[in-house]
């Protein structure tokens, strides 16, 4: 097997730049070609059905079959003068990823291309292979997908994809997509009746997205001769490399050479199909990159999302590389994950996150900031539980990454303004007074997004015009936090809303019930805002005392989800219903208990199959070697001493991987799924993963490089 490895490496030696060309200098001059816009629309179709059609996308309403017969037309069309032969539904199963089945435009009983609206709007995929969480039975297979029109078509190989939500035969969505519309929808409303506190012309808030992609890239030859990415995405074995990112060269470094050209092709890729891809750069560990957009509608940005990791996927292997967006592919480096920078955004263009030099406005950029404080402060569980999984669990705490315990970081600017707010006592203005002059809210600075200061361990950070949701994993579906994100901020603007109406019933005077309420919300959630380093053990006693909850694992975080607070959100809001949460946290959970379930397979199957029998093999060298000294009458203390130390860690390797597989058997008959993943996470995963990696990686560092199997981590980082 050692062959494999220098194979591989000769492989890396031996690549050739790959030249990349745009199809024009200009991106203007490329971007959105394969995508079917509102542009598109307009050019395509007629006046009036393009306004029904912008009025359907812009108000959440349904398109009536006639309208999209005309659509359906006028996109066949369209993709028909690109080469396309083929469309299909494109929608986001609960796996995680994305689903598509496709249908051909070409009619044979009238010989002709064809594409109906009845087509376009609706299809029934087979169903009975995707989690479904217990929702059916396996062989009642019928499954909806219905047309989003909020979110672009496009094509992609050559396959026209129609963005589409999935649901079961009961109606119960069975993707990430429809909980997050609906959400959004909240939120809109909820935004928009306090809005109109200060300003009667909003008639929609927009929630807008801006993600940050980070992302390892290996070498193909390296990766295939890894079983452990191959099929978990993760290295589960590896010792630490003498370099990492301990020098802090990696960061924002000249971008290698070859990574550049894949980054370069990627983009162009994503340029076509209308993803606004901005920023490129190195990460903080060698080997780890970042990409970002810029900001977007929520729902539009997360399929964006969604499509750029295919693309980066599939572009990677055209370079001879593989792209791995696992948050904790390498031990004791840093992790990734994917930083959802998130604000509100009115249709007359304000955004209500954004300070202003208008006392006026900055009441109402309050109002939002100290809403959504309020809303994570109540709600931290939910979120909590929005971004678990077996890959984030690596991650949390760990490098870069936030520890799991949900706090808030404003800054030191607005710390100040809030505690001046909540210890100015009762309000009690008299005529002709000031009273934002009085509460210090005309003085919040207009460069207030130069003045945020930057918490890198904090989970949900204010950065100067938007909130950053930092602890959002690499590989995750946005989704599900955005989609509980906004459905705690509509239900706490509600109650804002709710609270100042009831006062201004009583007799109080509008601006002075507005803060009447915002001064509660601040002295409530004053235990959520943190400004200290979320690393410390320090914070974690601290918090403890605040009564902040700091579940590490998924399957407990997971039990959020499905609490009486989170059951009653759901059905208030008309996101979901308890049948349909109830089935995601059996999904998730089933998720977790099969990574974890491949993850120890894989490690005994390496230790026991691989490594054992290399270190058996150096061991047999080192022991005819130290005969070889004893008969020459020199002292093979040393190499005795080398062959103990590889007998124990070879016999650990054996014992540990056979006790883990005993373990396992026994925890695969628990038939509660709760139980049987926490079972999993702590007497299988947290029983011996680190023991049996102790033991192999001490092997690695003991047995001759010549002998060892697996490409190691100088290698799969620094090799390019």
């Amino acid at each position: 097997m050692a062959h494999l490895r220098f194979s591989a490496l000769n492989l890396v030696q031996s690549r050739n730049k790959m030249e990349v060309e745009a199809p024009s200098k200009k991106i203007s001059e490329y971007f959105g070609e394969m995508a079917y816009t509102k542009a598109q629309m307009q050019a395509t179709l007629s006046p009036d059905v393009f306004r029904k059609v912008a009025y359907a996308i812009d108000n959440r309403k349904k398109i009536d079959i006639g309208t999209a017969d005309a659509v359906a037309s006028a996109v066949k069309n369209w993709a028909l003068e690109r080469g396309v032969t083929h469309y299909t539904h494109w929608f986001q199963p609960l796996t995680g990823a994305t689903a598509e089945k496709h249908d051909s435009f070409f009619d044979p009983d009238k010989g002709i291309e064809n594409l109906k609206g009845e087509a376009l709007v609706q299809q029934e995929p087979d169903a009975s292979s995707f989690p479904n969480g217990g929702i059916r039975s396996t062989f009642e297979a019928r499954g909806y997908t219905a047309w989003d029109p909020s979110s672009p078509i496009f094509i992609y190989s050559k396959t026209l994809c129609v963005p589409t939500i999935f649901v079961a035969y009961t109606g119960e969505a069975l993707d990430y997509k429809a909980p997050l519309l609906k959400a959004l929808e909240a939120v809109d409303k909820a935004a928009v009746k306090v809005c109109k506190l200060f300003d009667r012309n909003v008639s929609k808030v927009n929630a807008s997205l801006g993600w940050e992609q980070e992302y390892f890239v290996v070498d193909e030859a390296l990766y295939n001769a890894r079983p452990d990415l191959v099929m978990s995405g993760r290295t589960v074995y590896g010792h630490n490399s003498a370099r990492g990112q301990q020098l802090d060269d990696h960061y924002f470094g000249a971008i290698p050479t070859r990574i550049y050209d894949y980054m370069k092709d990627f983009e162009i890729e994503a340029h076509k199909l209308g993803i606004p891809l901005m920023t490129r750069h190195n990460e903080v560990a060698p080997g780890q990159y970042e990409v970002a957009p810029m900001f977007g509608p929520v729902n539009t940005a997360t399929d964006q999302n969604q499509l750029l990791k295919d693309v980066m996927d599939r572009v990677a292997k055209v370079h001879k590389l593989r792209v791995l967006f696992h948050e904790k592919p390498f031990a004791a480096l840093n992790g990734s994950g994917k930083h959802n920078n998130w604000s509100l955004v009115t249709n007359t263009g304000v955004n209500l996150y954004q300070p202003s030099s208008s006392a006026r406005e900055n009441l109402q950029f309050l109002t939002f900031f100290v809403t959504t404080i309020k809303a994570v402060h109540k709600y931290a569980d939910m979120l909590r539980a929005s971004i678990a999984s077996a890959g984030n669990d690596f991650r949390l705490g760990a490098n870069e990454a936030p520890p799991a315990i949900i706090s808030v970081f404003i800054g030191s600017t607005l710390t100040k303004i809030l505690d001046k707010l909540e210890k100015s006592g009762d309000i009690d203005i008299e005529k002709g007074e000031n009273l934002y002059m009085k509460l210090g809210i005309d003085q919040i600075p207009e460069i207030i997004l130069d003045n945020t200061d930057r918490n890198r361990t904090s989970p949900f950070a204010f950065t100067g015009n938007k909130f950053e949701f930092r602890a959002v994993g690499s590989d995750a579906n946005v989704s599900d936090p955005m989609m509980v994100l906004n459905l705690i901020v509509a239900e706490q603007l509600t109650d804002f809303y709710n609270k100042v109406s009831k006062l201004i019933n009583e007799g109080e005077e509008k601006r002075i019930a507005i803060i009447k309420v915002l001064r509660q919300y601040i002295t409530e959630s004053g235990s959520i805002r943190f400004e200290g380093d979320g690393y410390s053990e320090e914070w974690v006693v601290e918090a403890e005392k605040r009564g902040l909850s700091n579940v590490k694992d998924t399957p407990r975080a997971l039990d959020f989800s499905v609490s009486e607070e989170a059951l009653g959100l759901y059905d208030k809001h008309k996101v979901m219903s308890k049948v349909g949460a109830v089935a995601r946290h059996e999904i998730k959970l089933e998720n977790y208990i099969m990574k974890v379930q491949i993850e120890s397979r894989l490690m005994a199957d390496l230790g026991l199959n691989m490594i054992i029998p290399t270190a058996i093999k150096y061991q047999s060298k080192l022991i005819e070697n130290a005969k070889g000294l004893k008969d020459l009458g020199i002292d093979a203390t040393e190499i005795k001493t080398t062959i103990e130390k590889i007998s124990t860690h070879i016999n650990n390797v054996r014992r540990l991987s056979y006790e883990m597989i005993e373990e396992r058997k026994r925890v695969n008959k628990i038939e509660d799924t709760r139980e049987m993943a926490i079972e999993y996470c702590d007497n299988v995963k947290g029983k011996y993963f680190d023991e049996l990696r102790y033991a192999v990686d001490k092997l690695e560092f003991l047995v001759d490089d010549e002998d060892w199997p697996l490409p190691k981590y100088r290698e799969m980082l620094f090799i390019r």
